[in-house]
């Protein structure tokens, strides 16, 4: 029967991650922004369209975006799968090498 339990986990768990990673989404946006003001002392950061951005810029603002959001991602993520295995007892994904 256990093993049964942690098969449906994962599926179990997809709402969940749902929201986990919307409000991951949400709090790297802010944090980015923040980042940005503190950097560049600018309330908007560059976008890839805007004409009067150097590449230089748009893709500074890119990579400091893209390292907060995976960073902010991967420990929403991984508190997320800690409180539901504090709860259930089972980690909430299939380990690697196994169906």
């Amino acid at each position: 029967m256990a093993k049964k339990k942690s098969k449906k986990l994962p599926l179990a768990y997809k709402p969940v991650g749902f929201v986990l990673g919307w409000t991951s989404g949400t709090v790297a946006g802010l944090a980015f922004q923040k980042t940005w003001k503190l950097i560049r002392h600018e309330d908007d950061a560059p976008d890839a369209l805007d004409r009067d951005r150097r590449w230089g810029e748009i893709l500074l603002a890119a990579a400091i975006q893209g390292a907060i959001f995976a960073v902010v991602r991967s420990a929403v993520n991984r508190a997320g799968a800690k409180a539901i295995e504090r709860s259930t007892g089972s980690w909430p994904a299939h380990e690697k090498g196994s169906a």
